[in-house]
């Protein structure tokens, strides 16, 4: 099928502005021994003073982004963002969705597979609340969220489009049917997962174009791998309103009691073996200030009590220390914990209160 730009709307993108982190410009990265001291800012020669309003957090805000850019390399610039040439691949109808198959460019020489599902009752009825939905490690990669391979509790896109939500659904670098060698496509990034928050960030770029979607009005879900990576995505772009992560962070203390290997793949964060050692009392930041970094925007996290990946009780302690900032904003109830008694899962009842949740985040 020939490339075609969605809808013939793709090149609005461009004609509006985009807002990602707008209000972090670059600085220079400045050293926190306790990633877990959230209310405290220093200064360039390590004077601490207390935070205690908005332009004191903003000013932290700032530090955590240049920290982890230390670890992940930086987020791309607007140089790389690319006309999206959006390519249709395939196209089915089912009872309540329309299913496309479609590939972009998220830069220069790439291309993302990625789902996007449109619900019928809103396929000529815009604008509506729209959802990125990011898959957890297997091989199927996108097809699990849409319901065609992997594990039915984790079906969540095919779940939101029939509760009337538009969904994209991309594959991760080097997952599905997405072949990517960070070695040397991905030789530019210093981390896989700056990589992916680069590729969501471009799949939220792709909803915006679509007529169906209140660009107001967008959040992101994930599970796992899908986890951590929404609330990175969600960091770095404040388009994203909402975020639901399922099992996906621990604070690094708590991963594995500290043993951070399992992030050190190409796929994720390998400077955290070859700069830091897997030492996390080394590592410039920690989930304390992802999850803090939302604020005012809601999250819910699904961390079940006998996940083996994801201990909750640092999730606990990480939520506990993120209520101090969100409370800044008067915002203390923009977090929501969810603890089910259940291993590395997301169960029904936990997805049926997340969407609840997401309804009244992006109504």
């Amino acid at each position: 099928m020939q490339r075609s730009h969605w809808l013939l709307l793709t090149s609005l993108l461009f004609a509006q502005p985009t807002i990602i982190c707008a209000e972090l410009p670059k600085v220079e990265a400045v050293y926190y021994s306790d990633h877990s001291n959230l209310l405290v800012v220093r200064d360039a020669d390590g004077r601490e003073r207390p935070i205690t309003t908005k332009a004191d957090w903003a000013e932290r805000m700032k530090h955590i982004r240049a920290n982890i850019e230390l670890v992940m390399g930086p987020l791309p610039n607007d140089k790389r963002r690319s006309p999206l040439d959006v390519e249709i691949i395939s196209e089915e109808t089912t009872d309540k969705y329309i299913r496309r198959k479609v590939r972009f460019t998220p830069e220069p020489d790439d291309r993302v597979p990625a789902w996007v599902l449109i619900p019928q009752q809103v396929s000529r009825i815009a604008p509506c609340p729209a959802v990125l939905c990011l898959h957890q490690t297997n091989n199927v990669g996108k097809d699990e969220p849409v319901g065609l391979g992997g594990l039915p509790a984790l079906r969540y896109a095919h779940e939101l489009a029939e509760l009337g939500y538009v969904c994209i659904a991309p594959d991760y670098p080097s997952f599905g049917e997405y072949r990517y060698d960070f070695k040397t496509q991905g030789a530019h990034y210093a981390s896989g997962s700056m990589k992916a928050i680069w590729n969501n960030i471009r799949a939220v770029d792709l909803l915006e174009t679509l007529p169906q979607v209140d660009k107001n009005r967008i959040g992101v879900i994930g599970h796992s791998l899908g986890g951590h990576n929404a609330l990175f995505t969600a960091f770095f772009d404040n388009r994203l309103k909402a975020v639901i992560t399922s099992c996906g962070f621990t604070p690094f203390h708590d991963y594995y009691k500290g043993q951070l290997k399992g992030w050190t793949s190409d796929r994720y964060m390998p400077l955290i073996r070859e700069t830091y050692q897997n030492d996390p009392n080394k590592v410039p930041f920690d989930f304390y200030e992802i999850l803090a970094g939302l604020a005012p925007r809601g999250c819910y996290s699904n961390s079940p009590i006998n996940d083996s990946n994801f201990e909750v009780e640092g999730v606990r302690k990480a939520f506990k220390k993120a209520e101090t900032v969100f409370s800044l904003y008067g915002a203390e109830s923009q977090l929501k914990l969810a603890t089910p008694d259940a291993l590395h899962d997301f169960p029904e009842a936990q997805r049926k209160e997340a969407y609840e949740w997401l309804k009244q985040q992006l109504k």
